[in-house]
């Protein structure tokens, strides 16, 4: 089972570290994992996807509310949620498929951040299957570079958490 949770710790050296740590000791693989500041300069969300078994994620998050430098932990399950990620591919560009890919890239509503003679980088945001399915439609053309984030994500709304 596919697992997306919020995090709130402390803007600290080292709680990355910890934090990833834990999830490993228990066996689980981290898919993806977004870390960032938050609107209070002090403290950071990490966003962490993984999949496995909910009784161990339990106690993974019985863990992690033990540690020190973590404030909040949510688990987006049975609450209403928005998750995004980001894309940016470097296509090989040519006169022939020049007019194909900016047509993939409108239909997709991506944008076209950088072009040369020979490439074209194109940043594409949204869901993972939105992303999945632009590189799919990308790869006959050549991809000479790509760079994925880890998935975002926030409740809706005046969506419930879990506080510590």
């Amino acid at each position: 089972m596919r697992h997306t949770i919020s995090v709130l710790v402390e803007n600290k050296f080292g709680v990355l570290a910890r934090i990833s740590t834990l999830f490993a000791a228990r066996g689980f693989n981290i898919d993806s994992l977004a870390v960032g500041e938050t609107e209070d300069p002090a403290i950071s969300r990490m966003t962490i996807v993984v999949k496995g078994d909910d009784s161990i994620l339990e106690q993974v998050t019985k863990q992690l509310n033990k540690l020190v430098d973590v404030i909040k932990v949510n688990e987006f399950k049975g609450i209403d949620y928005v998750e995004r990620g980001a894309c940016l591919v470097k296509i090989a560009l040519n006169r022939v498929n020049r007019g194909e890919i900016m047509q993939i890239v409108e239909i997709f509503r991506a944008k076209i951040i950088d072009i040369s003679q020979n490439s074209i980088i194109v940043e594409v945001t949204g869901s993972e299957d939105k992303i999945n399915a632009f590189v799919k439609k990308v790869i006959p053309y050549g991809i000479k570079e790509m760079c994925r984030t880890g998935v975002i994500a926030l409740g809706r709304g005046q969506a419930v958490v879990r506080i510590k």
